[in-house]
C-alpha cells in the first residue's frame, strides 16, 4: 500500500456509498453501464458457469477467471481511489450554511 492510500477497510466501507451515488447520477465519474460491467464481473466470478470450464480445459478455464479477478481488483482499486477523492473533495453542508 502506498503512503496516504485508503485502507482496504476504507475502501470496502465506501463500496455502497460508490453504487449509491452512481445510480442516483450524483456521482458520474462511474456511470450505470461501468457499474453494470463491474457487476457482470463479479457475477461471473461467483457463479459455477463459465465461459471455458476448467474440467475441460483447466489452464485456459482458470486463465478466464483470473483475467476476470485482474480486472476487478484493478477497477476496484482505481473506482475507490477515484471515488473517496471526489468525496472528500465535495463541500459539506451544515445547518445554516455550506461548509468547504
Amino acid at each position: 500500500q502506498q503512503p496516504g492510500a485508503p485502507a482496504l477497510g476504507e475502501r470496502l466501507s465506501a463500496v455502497p456509498r460508490i453504487v449509491r451515488e452512481a445510480v442516483s447520477g450524483r456521482y458520474a465519474a462511474l456511470g450505470r453501464g461501468r457499474l453494470a460491467l463491474l457487476a457482470l464481473g463479479l457475477a461471473y466470478l461467483l457463479s459455477p458457469l463459465d465461459l471455458v470450464p476448467e474440467a475441460v480445459v483447466p489452464l485456459l478455464g482458470l486463465a478466464d477467471d483470473g483475467v476476470v479477478a485482474l480486472w476487478l481488483a484493478g477497477s476496484f482499486l482505481a473506482e475507490t481511489d477515484r471515488y473517496l477523492n471526489w468525496e472528500r473533495s465535495r463541500p459539506v453542508i451544515v445547518e445554516g450554511g455550506v461548509r468547504a
